[in-house]
């Protein structure tokens, strides 16, 4: 890995400075040093497209990545599941709060299939004073494999489902 003192600087700055005040002293030194530190920031700057690419970015950013995009990672997860789970946000995202969004955010942060059964939580009827099916109270209901990570399809159904809709997990 390199180190800062290896990283060379696309702007240094004694080229700014007179060629006079150069050889009068330290400044030269002083320059150097300064080319020294910013190095890093500048490489880091002409390289952002870089680190928000979730293919490219480094391992130690992906944290960082996510929670810009409002993703929660599990620090058990291993890099290349952070980057899969990013290149998913943009649908995660899309459809957060459907039913549609909840059965993506399972497959994708808990890495099972489910079945999603959404109550509703309205009821109407097809004839005028007719008894309305369905329930009026909201309820999510998810079934997944037995063998499922509840931890993880708990973390997914929380952040994919409206805040105001009780949920269920059930195994089978």
């Amino acid at each position: 890995m390199r180190q800062a003192a290896d990283l060379p600087t696309p702007f240094p700055l004694a080229r700014g400075v007179p060629g006079v005040l150069l050889d009068a002293g330290a400044l030269g030194d002083l320059l150097a040093a300064f080319d020294q530190v910013l190095a890093p920031a500048l490489a880091t700057i002409d390289n952002i497209d870089a680190y928000l690419d979730p293919d490219l970015t480094p391992a130690d950013f992906l944290g960082w990545l996510a929670g810009w995009l409002g993703i929660a990672v599990d620090d058990r997860w291993p890099a290349e599941h952070v980057r899969r789970v990013l290149r998913h946000t943009p649908e995660l995202l899309r459809w957060r709060g459907t039913v549609r969004g909840v059965l993506a955010a399972v497959r994708v942060l808990a890495e099972v299939e489910a079945e999603v059964i959404d109550s509703g939580g309205t009821q109407w009827s097809p004839r005028p004073y007719g008894i309305p099916p369905g329930s009026r109270a909201p309820l999510l209901r998810v079934r997944v494999p037995r063998d499922a990570d509840l931890r993880a399809v708990e973390a997914a159904v929380r952040g994919a489902k409206p805040a105001h809709v009780p949920h269920r997990i059930e195994t089978g």
